[in-house]
């Protein structure tokens, strides 16, 4: 089975009212469920996709902590929980199915997504692709913000195999430092300059060896 990625922006073609009548009439004949798609008078159409997340890395979740000084205090009254973060990964395979409109851009899907499980990382850290599959071959394409997922599922009808959603991390060939907050660049400041300080004494010891052994090859020589 191969796998491909990075495939051009589609284009949904456009149809129609009484062609979209049509589509969602046959989309909804071969659902076994009731996540129904809805015509609306103005031309929109509501509905369900299902969305598989499949991240590698923790997320940062909330986790409320009382402080223990405020636990043992008398006589202070009610005191307000500690907000904190805590990381956390999400179990293997774990999907969402989210009720939308064809005019929902993928990026406000993701969105949706970090708020149902209360995910505090910043929305530009993941992205949402379009899964296909067709003779064996998988192909992976990231969708832009701008498209509506809802109206790829309408074309591609309902079956799953035939296309699917994933949330993915967005990796990408230059790093958006703006997702990161301040304590993560700090971070990964200090590392760079732990790397650098690591990287200059491997240099200079390796020219240093090089000096030394052509200092003892000149010595060795007796002038001619």
């Amino acid at each position: 089975m191969c796998t491909s990625d990075e495939k051009p922006e589609k284009q949904p073609q456009a149809l129609s009212k009484a062609e979209l009548e049509q589509k969602i009439k046959a989309y909804n004949s071969q659902i076994k469920s009731n996540l129904f798609m809805s015509l609306n008078k103005d031309g929109s159409f509501t509905g369900f996709i299902k969305v598989q997340l499949k991240l590698v890395r923790p997320v940062s979740v909330p986790a409320s902590k009382k402080p223990s000084c405020l636990q043992d205090r008398k006589g202070s009254g009610r005191s307000q929980p500690i907000k904190r973060r805590t990381s956390f990964y999400l179990p293997k395979d774990t999907s969402k199915h989210l009720h939308l409109s064809s005019r929902t851009p993928a990026s406000e899907v993701i969105q949706a997504l970090l708020r149902k499980f209360t995910v505090l990382d910043n929305p530009r850290k993941f992205a949402l692709f379009e899964r296909t599959e067709q003779e064996g071959q998988v192909s992976l394409r990231k969708l832009t913000d701008e498209e509506e997922p809802l109206k790829l599922r309408l074309l591609s009808g309902p079956c799953d195999k035939t296309l699917s959603f994933v949330l993915k991390e967005n990796e990408t060939g230059e790093v958006n430092w703006d997702a990161f907050s301040m304590p993560e660049l700090q971070n990964f400041l200090r590392i760079l300059q732990r790397e650098e300080e690591e990287h200059m004494r491997q240099i200079v010891q390796r020219y240093t060896r090089c000096r030394e052994k052509m200092q003892e090859a000149l010595a060795s020589r007796t002038p001619g």
